[in-house]
Parts: C-alpha cells; sequence; structure tokens
C-alpha cells in the first residue's frame, strides 16, 4: 500500500509492527517541484503506542495479514468489552486498553464493528464512521435558535461530550463521527 493510499482504519506495517492509520494529513508545499507530504498518525497494534510519519505519496508499507470479522458490541463486564462475532458467534472479550477511546462510542447491541485479528489473537477493533447516540444532558433549547446558530455541550449516553447546536434538546438521537467526534445530524 502507498502512502497516498492510506485512509483511517487501514492497517500498514512500520518497522516490522503491524500500525493501524488514524489519520491521515495531506500537506503539499507551495514552492515548485516540492512534493506531496502524507502525514500519518498509526497506533501499533501490539504496543498500543502511536508513531507520527512524514512520508511521499509514492512510498509504500507492507501489509499484514490481518483478518476481520463482523461483530456486535453485547456489553461491558467490568473493564472488558464483550462482543460477539455475527457469522459464528464466537465472543471476544477485550480489555479498555485494547478498546481505547472507541468505548465512549460503543452503545449496547451496536452492529458494524469489526475485530481485527492477528495470528489468531484479537489486536483491536474498527468502528463504523458513524455511530447514533441518544442526548442524556445538554442545557435547554433556546427558541428560535437557527441551525446555523451556535453550538452548547452535550453528554451522550454512554458519556461522550459533544459539541450540538443550540436547538438540541434532552433525548434527542444524533449522528456522530466517530472519527472525528463531532456532531453530523439528527437521525
Amino acid at each position: 500500500m502507498q502512502a497516498k493510499q492510506a485512509k483511517s482504519g487501514s492497517v500498514i506495517e512500520v518497522n516490522g509492527a503491524p500500525h493501524v492509520v488514524e489519520n491521515v494529513g495531506k500537506h503539499t508545499p507551495t514552492a515548485r517541484g516540492g512534493a506531496t507530504l502524507y502525514k500519518i498518525r498509526a497506533r501499533n497494534m501490539l504496543t498500543q503506542h502511536k508513531v507520527d510519519l512524514a512520508c511521499k505519496g509514492d512510498e509504500s508499507f507492507g501489509e499484514p495479514n490481518v483478518e476481520t470479522h463482523e461483530v456486535q458490541y453485547m456489553y461491558a463486564d467490568g473493564p472488558d468489552c464483550v462482543f460477539m462475532d455475527l457469522e459464528t458467534y464466537d465472543q471476544y472479550s477485550l480489555p479498555d486498553e485494547l478498546v481505547g477511546e472507541a468505548k465512549l462510542y460503543l452503545v449496547e447491541d451496536m452492529e458494524g464493528i469489526h475485530v481485527m485479528i492477528l495470528d489468531g489473537r484479537v489486536v483491536g477493533i474498527r468502528m463504523p464512521d458513524v455511530v447514533v447516540q441518544e442526548l442524556v444532558e445538554c442545557d435547554p433549547a433556546i427558541k428560535g435558535a437557527s441551525a446555523t446558530a451556535r453550538t452548547k455541550p452535550a453528554t451522550t449516553q454512554t458519556g461522550l461530550i459533544v459539541q450540538v447546536p443550540e436547538y438540541m434538546e434532552n433525548h434527542e438521537v444524533i449522528r456522530i463521527d466517530a472519527r472525528t467526534g463531532k456532531f453530523l445530524q439528527r437521525a
């Protein structure tokens, strides 16, 4: 895989270890003849350490043999999250360290999640790009607030704090971009 093909959720090999790409930034220099640089932030799937890479678009990375299985989030079991494979009905119990910040987007019975398996061991999960959650706590709606008005903080059912438009109220269901944590629209 070339650097210009990398996107969030891709799995690449860096220094012989599998890494999952968290985000990719594209920097185009203003000088003539300057090559476009891709700034890639990736997380080591084995140690959970982050690494920042700056590379040209034609630089290539190896692709480790990672299997993915679609799973459903079942429930939290203390410090672990339990997922069920939708084809084989196998259950995977993953510790909080492996799930990371994605735990704030997990709602019981949520589907569209993929576990990543390397050499028979679960090494991470890949969330869907958009998740749906209910607002449980936010300031009262302001009469006459328009869709382009200012925002206010609101807390979802999982404890995630999201900036929403002022017209939103408690118990409304919204769509959130799981890659950025930003409000998209009502669901």
